[in-house]
């Protein structure tokens, strides 16, 4: 390679880094994500080619429309909305109130429980957040905990949503990394039990420590016969029958991908009918709610698309991987910043746009190091997470905020998340020491 040849390369390489930094410079001034990052995809497309570079995006964009897996992105925000409004999670914190009030901190415990079988349901943490602000939060607040082990417990336990299956965060991310979907939701099973387990174990010492943070409930909430507590019981078979009819009827063979999505709606649907809640008014509010975020997604991931083609027309693959190979940083120590990239752009980028801008980069000099894609996945959906709560743009943050009363104030909610944060960060260090956390149940189930 020449020296003019050397000087070109560099050359797009600058281009790359100035469309990057182009677009958190425009995201400052509020503007739409979508509209940001096409639009700087669209300028630097027409200044660099003419109109016939419009050919990358468009190309891009509708092998997108062409990934036959993106279907499941409305059905699982269908089926989100829809048990969300059957009011079955009512029943289900009914029972938790029953069976986990005697400990201190119960109420915590069962929110986190709670949590883990939306997010078994659901795939995203939206659903997760509306249903612990409405039920388990004023209920919590009325028993005397502490108004940050409140908030903290149902931000932390709501972000459960994007990484046990079914994930849509998970979704976009096999079609990114051409992963097999099925392998990724099967590889967030573990560490998501694993986490969820780690925020019970912290709300359990917190609270024997400090028994004001969770006091246990009086004899006479929790004290009732044992055949109106079996009767309670039966609040866990409607989750249950939606869970194995869309993850369980996946897991062993008999459906695809999208076919689970799809019974799952067709349950989660039937489910809301039993509770007599399947109205024309609450359809007509489910499917509204569904179609706004579906848009919003699909205009996020299309213009997103579009910005990625043109990355990496430039070269910016190529940018990234002599950058961490330059100055010689190692498999582990790349993997490392990377992590903390994510978590920095988090604190401004919501988690679709960050895959999609930033993934595409990352990805091909991870498989480079040999590390698996796979496991990868799920370490990048953790540091989602973590994003989720991070200050001062988490997702989670403005949801609670929104939702909160008003005794509950900003500061209240960003101390709430502290402790939650760094049980993350510990999840994340386990899953990088012991990857076969991850790998194992892929690794059992695909041989």
């Amino acid at each position: 390679m020449d020296k003019e040849d050397r000087g070109q390369i560099m050359n797009y390489e600058f281009i790359a880094i100035l469309m990057f930094l182009t677009v958190l410079v425009v995201l400052i001034t509020g503007r739409h994500i979508y509209a940001v990052i096409g639009g700087v995809a669209s300028i630097f497309t027409l200044l660099l080619w003419g109109r016939g570079g419009l050919a990358m995006p468009f190309h891009a964009s509708f092998t997108l429309l062409n990934w036959y897996p993106l279907v499941t992105l409305p059905i699982f925000i269908y089926i989100g909305y829809l048990f969300s409004a059957s009011k079955i999670s009512d029943d289900l914190y009914g029972m938790i109130h029953v069976f986990m009030g005697p400990l201190k901190g119960g109420l915590a415990i069962g929110t986190i429980i709670l949590m883990a079988i939306i997010a078994a349901i659901n795939g995203l943490s939206v659903a997760g957040m509306t249903v612990g602000t409405s039920i388990a939060l004023p209920e919590m607040l009325k028993r005397k905990y502490d108004k940050r082990m409140v908030t903290g417990v149902i931000q932390a336990g709501s972000s459960l949503g994007i990484l046990i299956p079914p994930s849509v965060v998970l979704v976009l991310y096999g079609m990114i990394a051409r992963v097999p979907v099925g392998q990724l939701w099967i590889a967030g099973i573990f560490p998501g039990l694993l986490m969820a387990v780690l925020f019970i174990l912290y709300i359990i010492i917190r609270c024997k420590i400090q028994p004001e943070m969770g006091p246990a409930l009086s004899r006479e909430d929790w004290d009732i016969p044992w055949k109106e507590k079996l009767i309670l019981l039966r609040a866990s078979l409607l989750p249950l029958f939606i869970i194995f009819m869309m993850s369980g009827l996946f897991f062993m063979g008999v459906t695809s991908l999208v076919e689970s999505s799809a019974v799952g709606a067709v349950a989660t649907t039937i489910a809301t009918a039993i509770k007599g809640r399947l109205s024309w008014k609450i359809m007509d509010k489910v499917l509204s709610k569904t179609l706004s975020i579906s848009c919003m997604f699909m205009w996020v991931v299309l213009a997103s698309m579009g910005f990625a083609a043109i990355y990496d027309g430039l070269g910016a693959v190529h940018a990234v991987e002599s950058i961490f190979l330059k100055y010689g940083f190692g498999p582990w120590g790349t993997i490392i910043i990377m992590q903390i990239s994510f978590m920095l752009m988090g604190t401004f980028l919501d988690d679709t746009a960050m895959l999609i801008i930033v993934a595409p980069l990352y990805i091909p000099l991870v498989s480079m190091l040999g590390f698996n894609l796979v496991w990868y996945g799920v370490l990048y959906t953790i540091t989602c997470q973590i994003a989720y709560l991070t200050p001062p743009f988490g997702y989670n943050l403005f949801l609670m905020r929104a939702m909160a009363p008003k005794e509950i104030s900003l500061r209240d909610i960003y101390y709430s998340i502290v402790p939650f944060v760094l049980i993350m960060v510990l999840t994340l260090v386990i899953l990088m020491l012991y990857p076969q956390i991850g790998l194992f149940l892929p690794n059992l189930y695909y041989g």
